[in-house]
């Protein structure tokens, strides 16, 4: 039975130079559940002690490898070891760390995409189910209190019958050629041997899918696919859009490029069903407009004491009304939601519902799906008509 404390968190990766290790560790911090103790920050060992002297972590729970700080943490006393590992390593580094930390009973957290395949992603599953370890996939932008609210205004019926699906995810950092000295995120997120067979696809496609998927309550049953590589010298996607079919007959867009020059990241999606319609975008992450035929726009706010909001928004909002929370308060909410799940498991309690409704490993073999199957039909020529007058 777990006592009353924090729970106990190591990272794998993260280390110098890594953007994501930051916004995990704030994440993570964010509601006070959690507390990082342990790490291997890198795969170069002189990194990964920097990153625990920055981080003013114990030396002796700074290590060489993940595969060290698993036979090290297995042998401390159980109210000194680590409960959870967070991994946020390049995607070629998900599959063995992942499988190793459930193996030896730690839980995980782990950064999307699943893995570098589908069938790693599906042996994943597998050892999840085995197990019973807890697993959360960071698709951060279902976190969003007005996401979730979203999801749950198309549960409850106020739009009817789902017809059509939007979802488009521009970004514009990827307008150039870039080195690794000039920007290791760029160099390593278009190399096929540490992103896997797609680029921009497998990058931020796989979270405007999931979002289609999370919101709408639909789930995709085929796709078509047009895949662009913008830059020479590239192998990897960088741009496309994909065509949806969804498994009640609806259909959809997705749209995911790197190289719309001069844009953020404005992930946006608008559904519309038989009764109403709904949008909500990134950039204005507060707000989500719902939308009836024949009256005026009806404009749903986030925040911890809106009466009119669901549960699972209220309980994924932290202030008042008008107070602003963004990208890493929705980040924080899948740490907080599993943190708390994780706490009842470790307590034998039961769970909220609203604490279960984070991603798992449901989305991530199904995000790997979608990577395998957008490039192979993107491959392919034989959905082309050819335009003739």
């Amino acid at each position: 039975m777990m006592n009353h404390r924090k729970l106990r968190m190591g990272m794998i990766g993260g280390g110098p130079g890594s953007f994501i290790g930051a916004v995990h560790r704030i994440a993570a911090n964010i509601d006070g559940q959690i507390e990082l103790v342990a790490g291997a920050f890198s795969s170069k060992p002189e990194k990964s002690e920097q990153a625990g002297k920055e981080l003013f972590l114990d030396s002796k729970r700074v290590y060489q490898s993940y595969d060290e700080m698993f036979e090290k943490e297995k042998q401390l006393p159980e109210e000194a070891r680590i409960d959870f590992v967070s991994i946020v390593t390049p995607n070629h580094v998900h599959f063995d760390p992942t499988i190793k930390a459930l193996q030896n009973g730690f839980h995980v957290v782990l950064d999307k995409p699943m893995t570098l395949t589908l069938d790693e992603a599906k042996q994943l599953d597998k050892v999840i189910q085995e197990t019973g370890m807890l697993f959360c996939l960071t698709h951060t932008y279902t976190g969003y209190p007005m996401v979730k609210e979203a999801r749950q205004l198309i549960a409850n019926g106020t739009l009817g019958k789902i017809r059509k699906v939007y979802v488009e995810y521009p970004q514009g950092w990827l307008w150039t050629n870039f080195s690794e000295e000039e920007n290791k995120q760029a160099a390593w997120r278009t190399d096929p041997k540490k992103s896997g067979v797609a680029g921009c696809m497998g990058d931020i496609g796989t979270h405007a899918m999931n979002l289609a998927e999370y919101v709408s309550g639909l789930k995709l049953d085929r796709l078509c696919a047009d895949l662009n590589t913008s830059l020479p010298g590239r192998t990897l996607d960088d741009d496309g859009i994909v065509l949806l079919k969804f498994d009640n007959g609806a259909s959809g867009v997705l749209m995911a490029s790197q190289v719309a020059t001069g844009a953020e990241n404005n992930l946006k999606i608008r559904v519309y069903g038989d009764k109403a319609g709904l949008e909500w975008q990134q950039e204005d992450a507060n707000s989500l407009i719902v939308r009836h035929p024949e009256q005026p726009d009806q404009i749903y706010r986030a925040g911890g004491n809106v009466p009119y909001l669901s549960s699972y928004a209220l309980a994924n909002t932290r202030t008042p009304a008008g107070h602003p929370e963004g990208y890493l308060e929705a980040f924080a909410n899948h740490y907080n939601n599993f943190a708390k799940t994780l706490m009842a498991k470790l307590k034998g309690q039961t769970p909220e519902k609203e604490w279960l409704d984070f991603p798992g490993t449901e989305d991530g073999v199904r995000g790997m799906a979608f990577i395998e199957q957008v490039v192979k039909s993107g491959q392919s020529d034989q959905k082309w008509t050819k335009f003739e007058v």
